[in-house]
């Protein structure tokens, strides 16, 4: 009884903690991602869960990622990125570059300092910094993360990640006019692409419950085709061909037009999500995390801001404007709903497509490139 009695309470979490943040702007500020990693670490470590309930934690940790992968992606519009200008598809592909670079000196620099999985790390952190928590999320389900070492890079990044916003959003473009252009209006129209986050009011009503039913219904059809495929896969390699599987599949749901019109497969994919991190926070141990913190640090900080470094450097060689190279640093590092802030704050209403768009296009390779580049670094040094 009381296995099913906490596998409620998990399974209902993030619905609290979504309405708490909508009731109170100071946890908003702080985030629903962050506020169900805090909780679950500190649920996890208590004492308190009981016997036999790893097995819940882990069915959630395991099967949350790969259905909320295609619920985000089937309301995706590939066509939108045709509006994107061409020093910003370029700026985001220099960005992509830098952070291959810096996960390539970091990996050779810090490898023994984190571990031997190392590689998994980096993997994870290529996937997050050329698009967001989600890409992050899923190559650590693919590659199986330690959850101690999952947690540790998790909180380093959200501990690194608000001082480059910081600097983002109060000095970096003064200085970068000192080595880039001025920002050129591209041609894109003001707020041609908004982000808002998910509004879950009246979610569960009878006229949006069978919505959510069909998106719920092919986010588990699309699991299941691509966990059947993936099974046929020999060794070690099963879970990550599912999650590319998945991700493709989802990707290509996202080109139905009534898959496309489901409204609530974005929050209801948000809200796995939310669950995935409840339930690998939970997992996490926290006197491990302590130990694995640390190196975990240093390794976040030289990837944020060692890439960071190098696309500046890339985007003076091929002259990208100073605030075009900050947005689609932003929507790669941060995802999507950070750039209308941040275009906000330069005063710049037209960068919101440019980011919004890069930052999208960015979930969509991010997986992928992680899980790829991850493998290379390993088969490659180790």
């Amino acid at each position: 009884m009381a296995l099913v009695i906490w596998s409620v309470i998990l399974l209902l979490f993030p619905v609290a903690i979504l309405s708490l943040t909508r009731r109170f702007p100071f946890l908003e500020s702080i985030g629903p991602i962050l506020l169900c990693y805090a909780a679950g670490l500190i649920l996890g470590n208590l004492g308190i869960l009981p016997a036999g309930f790893g097995k819940v934690q882990t069915a959630l940790a395991t099967y949350s990622v790969p259905i909320a992968l295609p619920l985000l992606f089937f309301s995706f519009d590939a066509r939108q990125w045709s509006r994107l200008a061409g020093s910003a598809l370029l700026s985001f592909f220099l960005e992509t570059v830098a952070v291959l670079v810096a996960a390539t000196v970091a990996f050779l620099a810090f490898s023994r300092l984190i571990g031997p999985e190392a590689w998994k790390a980096v993997g994870m952190l290529i996937g997050c910094y050329t698009g967001g928590t989600l890409n992050l999320a899923a190559i650590g389900t693919a590659l199986k993360v330690n959850p101690d070492l999952f947690m540790a890079v998790n909180v380093a990044d959200m501990f690194v990640c608000p001082f480059y916003l910081l600097l983002a959003v109060t000095v970096l473009r003064r200085l970068l006019l000192f080595v880039l252009p001025p920002f050129q209006h591209h041609g894109l129209a003001e707020a041609a692409v908004s982000w808002e986050l998910p509004d879950y009011r009246g979610f569960f009503t009878r006229k949006r419950l069978r919505a959510v039913l069909t998106a719920l219904g092919l986010a588990v059809l699309v699991l299941a085709i691509g966990g059947g495929i993936a099974s046929l896969t020999p060794g070690e390699y099963g879970t990550v061909v599912a999650i590319l599987l998945i991700t493709t599949l989802g990707i290509a749901g996202s080109f139905i037009p009534y898959v496309h019109r489901l409204e609530e497969s974005f929050p209801l994919g948000n809200y796995f999500l939310l669950l995935f991190s409840l339930a690998i926070s939970s997992m996490a141990n926290l006197r491990q995390l302590l130990v694995a913190a640390p190196a975990a640090l240093v390794l976040v900080g030289f990837m944020v801001f060692f890439s960071a470094f190098i696309h500046v450097l890339l985007a003076a060689l091929f002259k990208i404007d100073a605030e075009t190279m900050i947005i689609t640093s932003i929507a790669g590092i941060f995802s999507p709903p950070f750039v209308p802030m941040v275009a906000a704050a330069l005063k710049n209403r037209a960068l919101i497509a440019t980011g919004v768009l890069t930052g999208i296009l960015g979930w969509v390779i991010g997986t992928y490139l992680g899980i790829g580049y991850g493998y290379l670094l390993h088969a490659l040094f180790g």
